[in-house]
């Protein structure tokens, strides 16, 4: 159990001590001005921070009383409370208290925090005659669920914060949720055990074994909620008993897709739950999507994310798309969201912009040959390249076209821009230099083969990498000088991608390559089951890319050990991108996939009417995508 409670009540409330009184000054600084709370370790006390002399600085002062006769004991119980303060120290989000000072005196320790005025939600619930508003209630869960993805993907380790309950969420002043408590939070590390520890009826049953994870807290937020709806206190109630009080008996006003939300949350199995809480907000958006219209809907209708709450079993195509637009050929490219627009190559000869709110038609911009290429954004133009073996520099706002280079073959490797220059291959086996303001030629390097492969750019090094259809993998400098060269059995189509002073690529020979970025020899290879055209995505930890024996595979960066492996129906030639704790990308099965970053268990799937060769793009929670059916898909994250 939590070994620090607070219950937040009203300062100098009648009956309520500490044992630091009002008027209290503590190191010269913080004069104590009432209690906040008080615990079975100590208090939390309001003060003010008098080295604000001319305003009034309020601070909440946690107090930890160390009476322990084992010095050891007490020794462990300052390590802990100092370890919430180190905890607190590396966390910046805007729904958890910011830390100013630690210190001791005498047998207790002190941790200043930020003070927040308002009310926690047990208090909310217990004021609150009647049942509180589904709506508010959702507006809360999707700010916890905010703050619960920072806190899950934390960098080294993730936390997972362990008593999620009314009582430690706090809504300010300004109505924003603030997650308060973190004595027990702790990092996180797949197979580590620990106590059982967290409060009883919001716990989830591994908990109670000593197992902490990401899931544990979906458990206890779904707790959270269903208190809150029901009105009904899970530590009152046996344990894990949620399915016997279903929240519509008890509140019919909340609707059936939120008590399917809530209930995949409490699922007893942490399998069973939400993939994360990034899938948990996107079940709760869709539900209260505006595309519902206030009718309810039937699960084989769910909007966009309600995939993520359906039980073992059930369909997964449940999403729909934000919108659509219908080209009149292939989508091959990657979308790129600029601005307020999306702009998209199609076989069709025609780059379009769309805008974001809607797909409505913007411009459009005819080639002569079909774009097999993505645009690129180099402020202040659009660069892309054709089929008909021309570059094109467009504007944004109108697509009117500012300057064209012409090479020798197609064009269908994707630019890159640094310096002044735009990089493109052609199918002419040359590298182009391109001046970005009047479309001259810098210079050109002849590889073996034709180049399809999107070059990676190092600029602290002005450095260009990229591979050839003839199996060669080249670094030149941004001079057009070969630093090394290397080269694989089969085509490198792959486009290569940088990370920790290693070059990442995927070539037809089977093969994924780890390339030192200074030398080009392999740090590792790892080998897939057939041809590799699809172009990594990488995090600090891993790399991931599709191969064409339908697997997406995550790569441990530094030794290309498989970390996990997500199988399609098909090819997967499209290139993932990695959006907060999700990879997204396309299987010429037709599918669209979301799959967790973590485990690469599947969060959501969406089903087009081709087979998906396009790479997506993600802005502001959308992901845009398109498939070989003539059309652009916009989806929610």
């Amino acid at each position: 159990m939590t070994e620090f409670r607070t219950r937040r009540i009203t300062a100098n409330l009648p009956g309520v001590e500490g044992s630091l009184t009002s008027g209290q000054t503590l190191q010269n600084r913080y004069l104590i001005m009432g209690v906040l709370g008080v615990g079975g370790m100590g208090s939390v006390y309001q003060a003010r921070d008098l080295h604000f002399p001319n305003v009034t600085k309020l601070v909440a002062v946690k107090e930890m009383m160390n009476l322990a006769p084992d010095p050891a004991l007490r020794e462990m119980i300052v390590r802990n409370f100092e370890r919430e303060a180190n905890l607190l120290a590396t966390l910046s989000h805007p729904s958890i208290p910011k830390i100013y000072d630690l210190f001791s005196h005498k047998d207790r320790s002190y941790l200043v925090m930020e003070y927040i005025a308002g009310k926690d939600l047990e208090a909310v619930l217990a004021e609150t005659e009647g049942f509180l508003a589904e709506t508010q209630v959702v507006e809360w869960s999707l700010q916890l669920c905010d703050v619960l993805t920072y806190l899950h993907s934390h960098q080294p380790d993730p936390i997972v914060f362990r008593d999620m309950k009314p009582s430690n969420v706090m809504i300010d002043e300004r109505k924003q949720v603030r997650l308060i408590d973190f004595g027990i939070a702790r990092g996180f590390q797949a197979g580590q055990r620990g106590t059982m520890i967290g409060t009883e009826g919001y716990s989830p049953p591994e908990q109670y074994r000593g197992e902490a994870g990401p899931p544990g807290d979906l458990y206890a937020l779904g707790a959270t909620l269903h208190h809150l709806l029901s009105k009904r206190d899970p530590r009152l109630e046996p344990p894990f008993s949620f399915s016997e009080r279903p929240i519509r008996t008890i509140n019919p006003a909340v609707s059936p897709e939120l008590e399917i939300i809530i209930n995949t949350a409490l699922a007893y199995e942490p399998a069973e739950r939400f993939s994360s809480a990034v899938a948990m907000k996107a079940a709760l958006s869709a539900m209260r999507s505006s595309s519902l219209k206030t009718a309810r809907v039937s699960i084989s209708t769910a909007p966009v994310g309600v995939t993520a709450v359906l039980p073992a079993g059930a369909p997964a195509n449940t999403v729909v798309p934000l919108w659509e637009f219908a080209c009149e050929d292939e989508i091959r490219g990657q979308p790129l969201p600029v601005g307020k627009n999306v702009y998209l190559g199609v076989y069709d000869h025609n780059l379009y912009a769309l805008s974001k709110d809607g797909g409505k038609f913007v411009w459009k911009f005819a080639a002569e040959g079909g774009f097999a290429a993505s645009p690129i954004y180099e402020s202040p133009h659009i660069y892309i390249g054709a089929e008909d073996g021309k570059l094109y520099a467009l504007t944004t706002e109108t697509g009117r076209q500012v300057w064209q280079y012409t090479t020798g073959g197609s064009i269908r490797s994707t630019a890159r821009a640094a310096q002044g220059h735009v990089f493109v291959g052609s199918d002419d086996a040359h590298l182009h230099a391109v001046n970005t303001q009047n479309g001259r030629a810098v210079w050109r390097y002849e590889a073996g083969g034709a180049i399809r492969s999107r070059p990676a750019l190092s600029d602290k090094e002005s450095r260009v990498f990229f591979g050839c259809e003839s199996g060669e993998f080249f670094c030149l400098d941004f001079s057009g000088s070969l630093k090394w060269r290397f080269r694989s059995k089969r085509a490198m189509t792959s486009s290569p991608a940088m990370g920790n002073g290693i070059v990442v690529v995927g070539s037809t020979d089977y093969n994924v390559y780890a390339l030192d970025a200074n030398t080009g020899w392999a740090v590792w290879k790892t080998r897939t089951q057939k041809p590799v055209v699809s172009s990594p995505a990488l995090t600090d930890k891993a790399a991931f890319i599709g191969s064409a024996d339908g697997s997406l595979y995550s790569l441990d960066l530094r030794s290309g050990k498989l970390l996990w492996k997500f199988d399609t129906g098909d090819q997967v030639a499209s290139s993932p991108v990695v959006y907060k704790s999700g990879v997204y990308f396309g299987s010429v099965d037709g599918f669209v996939y979301c799959v967790d970053i973590v485990t690469g268990k599947l969060r959501w799937k969406f089903k087009t009417d081709g087979a998906v060769i396009s790479s997506p793009a993600i802005a502001d929670d959308v992901v845009y995508i398109g498939s070989t059916d003539h059309k652009l898909y916009a989806l929610t994250a």
